[in-house]
């Protein structure tokens, strides 16, 4: 009987044996646990190992956690016909994965235990429909682009209307100069006409009288080297320039001066002003280079200099008095005259200098005058009956101020008054010519009109009481009774003195006179 019982044990121990060994073969996925007694949890078939990492706040460490995921926690989905296992446990929201961060894994056996989750960067989550699958998410670079775009944008666009607005100011001067000009390409230097002169330009593209076109002076301006200092004002400097061979005057106007700049270039470019006795217009630019501007006006050069130097240094005969104060007369006779224009060309308003002086007016090699230095010039609009006063604050050389002038009673709304204040100013300017006219061996040192009567700068009050209360004018030398041409020169510039403006000779009339005299004195030679 005990025998039959151990073999019964024989036979049972064995099959528990297996039975237990069977139960252990057959446990499902390990996972290492944070939270369990050994470390270690079974997550059966089918199962996960999950590790997650989860913001405390404040100063606390980050929670890291360890656990199993069974299959019945894992939701079966059917999609496009297929069976998919999923689970929300293995995911996180948009929202909050900068906060937390889940891995799951499948195997094999602890294979959560060296999982690192980390935080996914920070984002912008824009809600949308709650049943909808796909959310518009922006990143921080995104979300940055988005915002900086805009601002870029408008900027941008401010900046342009800006720039456009500041042309067009200029562009309605017709001076507004781009900054570099070296990649613009002139229609004769394209032809490879490089020996073209300004002469013959001039003859080219002055059919209008208004001198070159735009683009044509900023290239001439931009090719230009200018040498020495050749006169000095109160507005600017004038330096002698060369281009290709030839001399130009380069009259450079400072920044605070841009008015006059404008002022200046706009009536030398006035139509049909070009005149062989006004001086000769090439170009307008300006020139800067990001910490100071420049604005150049580029004419004719001539080299003997102002009519003021001419006669300081220089004794003139008979012939060359009259040829120096028929050309003056011409170019002032040009100047105020007024050219009716036609359907097809335009016409040329009447101009008067306001600043008409020795200084002023320069002296060709042939022995003849041009005037010069426009930036005070007035233009008459013939349809309104008005005068276009120069926008900038200068006045005109007090020496040669007309009465009229001096005392404040000058109708500035009447533009024969000031050609008739040109005319005074011409008369002075005919006595200093005169004065340096040699007759028998005798000449007169040059002197200013007024010299002996105020100082070397007058004030307003010491002119006008010289001119006005006084009524003085310059002397007339008795040598100049005893010849027929400077008798005629001496009451000429008496006609051009009168107190009365309406009484004083018009431009027309003193060419004409001058003419006549200079007609007779070719005769006698």
């Amino acid at each position: 009987m005990l025998s039959r019982k151990m073999d019964i044990c024989y036979v049972i121990f064995p099959l528990l044996l297996i039975v237990s060994c069977g139960f252990d073969i057959a446990t499902g996925l390990k996972c290492y646990c944070s939270d369990c007694l050994d470390g270690t949890c079974d997550a059966g078939d089918g199962g996960r190992c999950v590790t997650s990492i989860t913001k405390m706040g404040g100063t606390r460490e980050d929670k890291i956690s360890y656990r199993c995921l069974t299959e019945a926690k894992i939701p079966i989905r059917v999609q496009n016909g297929k069976m998919q296992g999923d689970t929300p446990h293995c995911m996180v929201s948009a929202i909050k994965k900068h906060e937390s961060h889940i891995i799951c894994c499948s195997g094999p056996d602890l294979c959560n235990q060296y999982l690192k989750p980390t935080y996914a960067p920070a984002t912008t989550f824009i809600p949308g429909d709650d049943n909808s699958e796909t959310k518009l998410q922006f990143g921080t670079a995104e979300l940055v682009i988005l915002i900086a775009c805009p601002v870029l944008i408008v900027s941008i666009l401010f900046m342009v209307l800006f720039f456009a607005y500041h042309q067009c100011q200029r562009n309605r001067h017709g001076y507004q100069m781009p900054n570099d000009a070296s990649q613009e390409t002139m229609p004769f230097v394209q032809q490879g006409q490089s020996s073209s002169t300004l002469r013959e330009m001039m003859y080219e593209y002055s059919g209008s009288g208004s001198g070159l076109p735009l683009l044509v002076q900023r290239t001439i301006a931009r090719q230009i080297q200018v040498r020495e200092t050749i006169g000095k004002g109160r507005y600017g400097e004038v330096y002698r320039g060369r281009w290709r061979g030839e001399n130009v005057a380069v009259k450079i106007f400072p920044s605070r001066e841009e008015r006059s700049w404008f002022r200046e270039a706009e009536i030398y470019q006035t139509v049909m002003l070009r005149h062989e006795n006004i001086l000769g217009f090439i170009a307008a630019d300006n020139k800067d280079n990001g910490t100071w501007t420049q604005l150049w006006l580029i004419t004719d050069y001539h080299e003997n200099g102002s009519l003021f130097d001419y006669l300081n240094r220089t004794v003139v005969s008979i012939s060359g008095m009259l040829k120096l104060s028929l050309s003056a007369s011409c170019g002032l006779a040009h100047l105020h005259m007024e050219i009716i224009g036609t359907e097809v060309h335009a016409g040329k308003p009447a101009i008067a200098h306001r600043d008409l002086k020795s200084k002023n007016i320069l002296v060709k090699n042939n022995g003849t005058c041009c005037i010069a230095d426009l930036g005070l010039a007035v233009r008459h609009d013939i349809a309104t009956d008005s005068v276009d006063i120069a926008p900038n604050n200068r006045v005109g050389t007090k020496r040669y101020m007309a009465p009229e002038v001096l005392d404040e009673s000058i109708n500035m709304t009447h533009f024969e008054s000031f050609k008739r204040a040109d005319v005074y100013a011409f008369g002075l300017v005919l006595w200093e010519i005169t004065r340096r006219c040699s007759l028998g061996g005798i000449v007169e040192e040059y002197q200013l009109p007024f010299y002996d009567l105020v100082p070397s700068d007058p004030s307003l009050e010491e002119m006008r009481k010289v001119v006005c209360d006084d009524k003085h004018r310059p002397a007339i030398p008795n040598r100049w009774h005893s010849h027929e041409s400077l008798r005629v020169m001496a009451r000429l510039m008496k006609e051009c003195w009168y107190h009365n403006a309406a009484a004083r000779l018009t431009t027309l009339r003193i060419k004409k006179t001058l003419a006549s005299i200079a007609n007779q004195e070719d005769m006698k030679i």
